[in-house]
């Protein structure tokens, strides 16, 4: 029994590969970085503006075409990596990442911008997957890869709060390049010391990369996601609906194709293991029912409650600190009860923190505001790690990249959703708001279209009716969030009824990997 017991100590620190966690503090501060890009640009935008004067549809793609380029190919770079070897894959995309970047800081046309933002989305799909699909790599004692996967999701989750933060401060002080210029030490930081510490990996007998599928999920998830924000913006018009039966016709040929492929880009029947659909729901409607809500509070810190950029910023840290605490202790919480419970626990508590903001108005003080964003931190912090742990159990060491990059399609896909579901609430309840008599069509009709839109048209009136107008729109902003808020809840709620039931009996690995 003690031999058995110093036998299986030994080869524990067998695999426990030197400098692994510095090569995981590098991975993070990658993802870190990827996160923080897709939420920095937004407080960039009226420097951006000013100098490259965009048209309003240049504007929408500059924002947008990041995110719908990573959702497009996250799940052809995760086996790419798979086939290549994931090391390889990665150190590319942060040179590409860290070049690009100067292409973003520099730009001097709204189109070069589109371009570079697009190429950005590009070099950002092969760091995600990668990452994730490294640290499976990385470590083989199960306790240690939970406490890894922890780090990363908090990273993950972090990057969205440490986003506008970051940018408030560079803002401040510098020309708005300079939110893409931050990029350049991380990446050579990433080349330099994973060339050395990280281990290469790779599936052994991948079969050629299929570029078919690869055009069809690009098409796919550009069209959909396309068509959802739109919907969200403009409402159901006859070419966004082209976009979304195009988007659908993209991945229904991808997933066909997948089962006929002797070697798929991604193997469907991962989904029919109960715990690994159970996850990537569970991730998809938790993002789907936050980030609509974090990216309306933002509007509301600033625009209602008149906050600067960087305290606006640091107003949601919160979220952020809860998530970093909760993702270092999920694992080993989820050992200690069940991983159901855990990820239950943690959508409920999001779900409650959620509903309590259907109680929030225009001077609501900040302890309220700031405890709801602790605990929805601390939900997702729980509830993200857990389930990426689930994910990347579940399926074959080979399929790692393939598996991880499934996650993170689910994350940008609920990223979108949430923004363009909630976002339609709350823009239909804030464009019924009464104008002000007095208030000229024009003004009235800028006013409608956006609370921003509103703060600036009211510039050309009377101080006493910009009072008027800007107050009833900020009144009419708060009534569609605290309904948004509401929805937002309603879905999370559910969300961890759903995940009680389908991951009974789902465990995390306890034994080292052999």
């Amino acid at each position: 029994m003690i031999t058995e017991t110093v036998q299986q100590e030994s080869h524990t620190e067998g695999v426990r590969r030197p400098g692994r966690w510095l090569a995981l503090a590098v991975l993070v501060l990658a993802v870190l970085l990827v996160a923080v890009d897709a939420t920095v640009l937004g407080l960039a935008t009226p420097f951006l503006s000013e100098d490259l004067k965009p048209s309003g549809s240049q504007l929408l793609w500059i924002g947008d075409v990041y995110s719908f380029v990573i959702a497009g190919l996250l799940v052809s770079m995760g086996s790419l990596g798979d086939r290549i070897g994931r090391k390889k894959l990665l150190l590319t995309g942060a040179v590409a990442f860290g070049a690009v970047s100067v292409l973003n800081a520099y730009a001097t046309s709204p189109e070069m911008m589109i371009v570079a933002r697009a190429l950005l989305g590009v070099a950002g799909a092969t760091l995600m997957p990668s990452t994730l699909a490294l640290i499976r790599n990385l470590f083989h004692d199960p306790r240690e890869r939970s406490l890894a996967i922890g780090i990363w999701g908090a990273m993950a989750s972090a990057g969205a709060a440490v986003g506008p933060v970051v940018g408030g401060f560079l803002l401040e002080h510098f020309w708005w390049g300079s939110v893409f210029l931050i990029n350049l030490p991380v990446m050579a930081v990433l080349v330099l010391v994973g060339a050395k510490l990280i281990p290469e990996s790779k599936n052994p007998s991948p079969g050629p990369w299929d570029l078919p599928s690869v055009g069809f999920s690009l098409v796919g998830m550009i069209g959909v996601v396309y068509a959802i924000k739109e919907v969200a913006s403009h409402g159901l018009t006859p070419d966004v609906a082209v976009s979304a039966l195009i988007g659908i016709g993209g991945l229904t040929w991808f997933v066909r194709r997948q089962l006929t492929l002797p070697t798929p880009l991604l193997d469907m029947r991962l989904f029919r293991n109960r715990g690994f659909s159970a996850a990537v729901l569970a991730d998809l409607l938790t993002i789907l029912g936050l980030s609509g809500l974090v990216f309306f509070l933002s509007q509301f810190f600033q625009l209602v409650q008149g906050r600067q950029p960087l305290e606006a910023g640091l107003a949601e840290l919160p979220a952020a600190i809860g998530a970093v605490t909760a993702g270092l202790i999920a694992g080993h919480v989820a050992r200690r009860f069940t991983v159901r419970s855990v990820v239950a626990g943690g959508l409920a508590a999001i779900g409650l923190a959620l509903a309590t903001l259907t109680l929030i108005g225009q001077h609501t003080g900040y302890p309220l505001l700031g405890a709801s964003l602790l605990v929805v931190g601390v939900g997702a912090g729980f509830a993200f790690t857990v389930t990426a742990d689930v994910i990347l159990s579940s399926v074959p060491k080979e399929q790692a990249g393939a598996a991880s990059a499934v996650s993170e399609t689910a994350y940008e896909l609920g990223a979108a959703l949430g923004i363009a579901l909630l976002g339609s609430i709350v823009t239909g309840v804030y464009r019924g708001f009464a104008t002000p008599a007095g208030v000229p069509a024009g003004t009235a009709a800028a006013a409608h279209d956006s609370l921003g839109g509103a703060v600036e048209a009211s510039a050309g009136l009377a101080p006493a009716q910009a009072e008027a107008l800007v107050s009833a729109a900020q009144a009419a902003f708060v009534d569609g969030l605290r309904i948004a808020a509401g929805a937002g809840a309603a879905v999370l709620l559910a969300t961890a009824v759903a995940a009680w039931f389908l991951l009974k009996g789902q465990k995390l690995a306890d034994g080292v990997e052999h």
